[in-house]
């Protein structure tokens, strides 16, 4: 009840008792109108709109910055009356409101607004929210109609256009740069129902009393391993992170582009799904960076490893570092320092200091000698 509604309810109250008590049938006829008037008031409000809600966000993934609108359609489907209302739909921590006048029954409205793409994230859309009062404003009720649509806002893109070169590992532990195809062995697994007879390895095999088929690998085409450190204690400015999932939403889009296997990863979580929707939902938390190197150097993923981190990670660099035995090609993006020229730390790895995910792109293409 609205305090006008709950003003006349009391003074309906005190009229009744009033007129009772001391013999004035006036005053007990004004406070039952009074009453009357709230239960009247409280049946109206009551009564439940039948409507349809559909939403349609178009698109439903977009680019930080890039456009995207939301096409709310509100059908009565209600057979007796008309409605008119006052709705406001949900929009992420916003409102907009959706003009529902005299919506006749099987008629619908159709209200599209902008939604706002500025931040990285999740953006909930809705659910629509329908307040319903009566004619003197004694009673307010609200109900939700229709579900929560999400619209994912990906980190902005930067086009790349270097990409890593190959390496080839022979059997003796040498590596070297390909610039063309070479096929080699990888390992051996069990024979499964579609393997091309041709890779079966008999000699295995025999030994182990079980087909086994030789797994084969492109060593000329680079595996790309991205690493987002995701730890609070790397960036002590919130908006650093966000430049370093735009670099790695540029490097894992421009891998794609150019056909390229590639792998992402985070320090503090593990990366299920497209990577991203990874990269939209992640937030910056706890972590163990030495746990997370290990398991890269153990399953050695690929044979470039791209780190992303921030300014307050520096005194982890020598970790990262060691691995370069099993990926012989590390690049380290480093966000907070304003200087974006390429550096190469002592033969080991190559160094990108960048501002943000703009010079982070302008210095990955500067790098020569992948």
């Amino acid at each position: 009840m609205t305090r006008r509604g709950i003003g006349l309810l009391a003074g309906a109250l005190v009229l009744i008792t009033a007129g009772f008590v001391y013999g004035y049938p006036d005053l007990a006829l004004l406070g039952a109108a009074a009453l009357i008037a709230t239960v009247c008031a409280v049946a109206f409000a009551l009564w439940r709109p039948r409507l349809g809600v559909t939403r349609v966000a178009e698109p439903d993934r977009v680019g930080r910055g890039e456009p995207a609108r939301m096409t709310l359609t509100v059908r009565n489907t209600s057979r007796l009356r008309a409605a008119s209302l006052v709705a406001v739909d949900r929009c992420g921590r916003d409102t907009v409101p959706v003009p529902l006048l005299r919506l006749r029954p099987g008629n619908d409205t159709t209200v599209a607004y902008p939604v706002p793409t500025t931040r990285r994230g999740i953006i909930p859309i809705g659910p629509l929210r329908v307040v319903r009062g009566d004619p003197l404003g004694l009673v307010s009720l609200a109900r939700t109609y229709g579900g929560v649509v999400d619209v994912w806002v990906h980190p902005r893109i930067h086009p790349l256009q270097a990409t890593p070169a190959g390496a080839a590992r022979s059997l003796d532990g040498r590596v070297d740069k390909v610039p063309h195809g070479n096929i080699t062995f990888d390992s051996l697994r069990e024979y499964v129902i579609g393997d091309e007879m041709r890779r079966i390895h008999w000699r295995s095999s025999a030994k182990v009393g079980e087909l086994m088929v030789r797994e084969q690998l492109d060593t000329a085409e680079p595996t790309i391993v991205v690493l987002l450190d995701d730890r609070a204690s790397a960036y002590p400015d919130p908006e650093l992170f966000e430049y370093a999932c735009e670099a790695a939403a540029s490097v894992v889009v421009a891998a794609v582009r150019e056909g390229l296997p590639v792998g992402l990863h985070l320090v503090g979580s593990v990366a299920t799904g497209p990577f991203l929707d990874v990269l939209t939902e992640a937030q910056p938390g706890a972590g163990d960076l030495g746990a997370r190197l290990d398991r890269l150097r153990a399953h050695r993923l690929g044979d470039t490893l791209i780190y992303l981190t921030g300014t307050g990670a520096v005194g982890d660099l020598g970790l990262v570092g060691a691995l370069r035995g099993p990926y012989p090609v590390i690049v380290t993006g480093i966000f907070g320092d304003r200087g974006a020229a390429p550096i190469t730390g002592g033969g080991r790895m190559i160094v990108i200091e960048a501002a943000d995910g703009t010079e982070f792109a302008a210095a990955w293409d500067g790098v020569r000698g992948w």
